[in-house]
């Protein structure tokens, strides 16, 4: 952590977000492993249920890397919800609902979406730049233009 003058702090809490995520991970596991189990635990429907949020929800966070942290957050909680109730409907209409499968369905999709990001992500990395373009900038992009619309203005005719 930093403080106002800029230089490191040490002790404790300086890095929270590496525990809070191993947690958060740990709890899903056990989640997910509790439910596929079909154990009679009481921490069973809580620490499934966090699975079932918390794994799509990380999936589309890793998708969205271009969003604010926030906006990462939401997007990835509704997108959980929406997955979640895709994977439950379509179940329910076919007749074959079952927690087990529910727990399996959502993992497949979540683990998709992070295929599909880390494909997206490889084949963006393979491509090379062309000679004379900066780093980062797409070809035909002007170098001073982030969105890649071009600096030229129409000029009005007359007619």
């Amino acid at each position: 952590m930093v403080d106002g003058e800029g230089t490191e702090r040490a002790g404790p809490g300086r890095d929270l977000s590496a525990l809070l995520a191993g947690a958060a991970t740990g709890t899903a596991a056990c989640g997910a492993l509790l439910a596929l189990t079909d154990s009679g635990s009481p921490l069973r429907g809580p620490c499934a249920l966090f699975f079932l949020l918390a794994a799509p929800a990380l999936a589309i966070a890793v998708a969205l890397r271009g969003l604010d942290p926030f906006g990462r957050l939401i997007a990835g909680l509704a997108g959980a919800v929406a997955l979640d109730m895709l994977v439950a409907q379509a179940m329910l209409t076919v007749h074959r609902w079952s927690v087990t499968g529910g727990i399996v369905a959502v993992t497949v999709l979540s683990l998709l979406i992070l295929l599909a990001t880390r494909v997206r992500q490889g084949a963006g990395s393979r491509e090379g730049t062309p000679e004379g373009t900066p780093e980062g900038t797409p070809e035909g992009t002007p170098e001073g233009s982030k969105t890649g619309q071009s600096s030229v203005t129409a000029k009005p005719t007359d007619s």
